[in-house]
C-alpha cells in the first residue's frame, strides 16, 4: 500500500515518535514473516529432494569429466542450504 504525501507529511511533522516507532515495528514484523516464509519453503524443498545418493554420484562424473560447470543461482542455493543445515546443528 503505497503512503500518500499527506500521510508522509503527518509523520514527519507528528511531535512524538509512536507513529515512526510503528511503522518501524511494522515492517520488522514484515521482514521476519518473509524470512519465516523462505525458511519453510528451503526447508520443504531440501525434504523433497531427490535421492542424495545419486545426486552425489552424478556430480562426480560430471566433476571428473570437466562438465561440471554451476551457475550463480546453483551456487546460491547451495550456500542457503548450507547455511540452513549448519543452523539446526
Amino acid at each position: 500500500m503505497r503512503i500518500s504525501d499527506t500521510e508522509v507529511k503527518k509523520i514527519i511533522n507528528h511531535p512524538g515518535q509512536a507513529i515512526v516507532d510503528t511503522i518501524v515495528e511494522v515492517g520488522e514484523e514484515h521482514v521476519r514473516h518473509q524470512d519465516q516464509m523462505l525458511v519453510a519453503t528451503l526447508s520443504r524443498e531440501i525434504v523433497e529432494m531427490s535421492d542424495r545418493d545419486e545426486m552425489v554420484e552424478q556430480l562426480r562424473a560430471q566433476i571428473a569429466s570437466g562438465q561440471y560447470n554451476p551457475s550463480g543461482e546453483e551456487i546460491v542455493d547451495a550456500m542457503l542450504r548450507r547455511a540452513i543445515a549448519d543452523s539446526v546443528h
